[in-house]
Formats: structure tokens, sequence, C-alpha cells
């Protein structure tokens, strides 16, 4: 039997905070494909919400709830079931525009969710060789933004996932300092994460698993081409590990009750900070 053809609509979906430098472009690439575009500012201090509404956008605001709380909610004020949504850093080609359009008017899709290519930037280089596939089209009826505190995506579970042709290019890099930062809260996440999930501290992993994150990155993923910047972010990846482990063993050690050690006199008396006198 031969399947009819649908007209699905979709709404883009964009979570947001002083991002006016880049939301412009990714709003704009979106515009051939939705039929309704949602940002959910979490309180911008800057032009964010104005270039939103310029362009034509349902703007929301919404104090910052964590990045899965902040996806569902910009989901649940969306009109349309099927959901496509990014940062607004990044920004969808044209090959994955016209792909997420052609899908719209095909045969009753037999997925419920779909995944696209993500690829970033740094020190002025697209990284292609750490290309990685994401899910960023999905019905809303049949699944959710999972509710963890990082690296959150729609709930397929073991259903079958489709492919899109295109990139969705991920201008993410800003200076190493922003890197860093958002290293630092990402790894208190992951780590935080893993705790909820019952995982313990493992010397194991701290001493093995960075230097194979770094050779996963720098050898297997092809880092090596791409010179000093390939080198310098397989490194940072490889910190990364580290950093989330070490984290974890934190938490560990706080859960246990551990207290600072006590001062040393080192031939001076110490005083206690109760009993300093003005």
């Amino acid at each position: 039997m031969i399947q009819a053809a649908l007209i699905r609509s979709i709404s883009t979906v964009i979570i947001a905070q002083n991002e006016e430098e880049c939301i412009a472009n990714a709003i704009q690439s979106c515009l051939p494909f939705a039929d309704e575009i949602v940002v959910v500012d979490g309180g911008s201090q800057d032009a964010t919400v104005q270039i939103s509404e310029s362009l034509g956008c349902k703007v929301y605001t919404n104090p910052w709830p964590g990045y899965s709380k902040q996806r569902n909610f910009g989901a649940d004020q969306a009109k349309h079931d099927w959901i496509f949504f990014l940062d607004a850093d990044e920004v969808v080609d044209t090959e994955l525009a016209i792909a997420i359009s052609a899908w719209k008017t095909g045969l009753e899709p037999t997925t419920k969710a779909l995944s696209v290519k993500r690829v970033g930037d740094f020190f002025g280089k697209w990284l292609d060789s750490r290309a990685e596939a994401h899910v960023r089209l999905y019905d809303k009826t049949q699944c959710r933004i999972k509710d963890v505190l990082v690296h959150e995506g729609p709930d397929v579970k073991d259903d079958p996932v489709t492919l899109l042709p295109g990139t969705l290019w991920h201008q993410g890099f800003r200076d190493m300092s922003d890197l860093v930062i958002r290293f630092n809260k990402y790894t208190d996440l992951d780590a935080n994460q893993a705790h909820l999930l019952g995982n313990k501290f493992s010397l194991i992993r701290l001493l093995l698993k960075p230097p194979a994150k770094f050779l996963q990155q720098y050898l297997w993923y092809g880092m090596y081409r791409q010179g000093l910047a390939g080198f310098t972010l397989a490194s940072l990846w490889s910190y990364y590990i580290f950093l989330k482990e070490i984290k974890l063993y934190e938490i560990d050690w706080r859960a246990k009750g551990e207290t600072q050690p006590e001062p040393k006199e080192f031939g001076l008396p110490v005083t206690p900070t109760h009993q300093v006198q003005a």
C-alpha cells in the first residue's frame, strides 16, 4: 500500500541567555523550514530578546532551571508536535535546511526522532574529524528531553533514529578563558550527574581515561591534522575527563563528612579566627 505524503509542521526551539552576537544567525538559518521559532530566554541583559522578536520569534522568559528543563519548557510552549532544537551559537547549513524541508513533505515518518551531524570550531578551524551525530528533531508527543543535568537530548530509548544529510555548525569557541569557564561548569554538572546515578570515584578511571581520551581525540579522530589547535583541544578533552573524575572524588569526600586539617604551627602561634582581637 502506498503511503500518502504529509505536510508536517516544525517548531524550532532555541534556548538563550546573553547571545546577542550570534542568535540572529541561528534564527535566520532555520527560517527555510521552521513554521515557528520559539526562543526561551533565561534572563538576558543584552539585546537577545529584542533581536529575536525583530526576526519574528515567539520569545518566552523563563529563569534558568537547567538545560533539560529549559528545553522542555520551550517544547511545551511550541504549538507543533515536531520540535527542532538548537543552541544560539549553532547554525543550520543549506544542505540540512533542504533535507528538513524535504522531510516535512515526505511519507509518514517511521521514527520518532532524527539526528544531525554537528561540527564545532576551534582557533579558526572547523573540526570535521570530530563530527558527531546529535538527535535534534523529535516528536514531542512520543518523547521528551531527558531530565539530566548535562548532555541532554530526547529520550528515544533504543528506537531507531534517522540521520539527516547536512551539517549543524557549532560556532562555540570564543576564547580560551571562556572555554575553561565552560569546561569547569560542565564538569561540575557531569560529576554531579554521575553522583546522582550512583557512580563512585575510581582511581583506575582517573589514571586511564584521561590519556585514553587524548589518544582517541588526537589519533582516532585525526586531530593531529589540525596542528597546534588539534593538540590543544585533545589535551583539553583529556583534562575534562580528569577534572570530572576528581570532582566526583570531591563529592564522595564531602559526602563522608571529611573536614579540613587543623593548621600547623610552623614555630608561630596559631590564633583561632574567633579569638582575633580588633
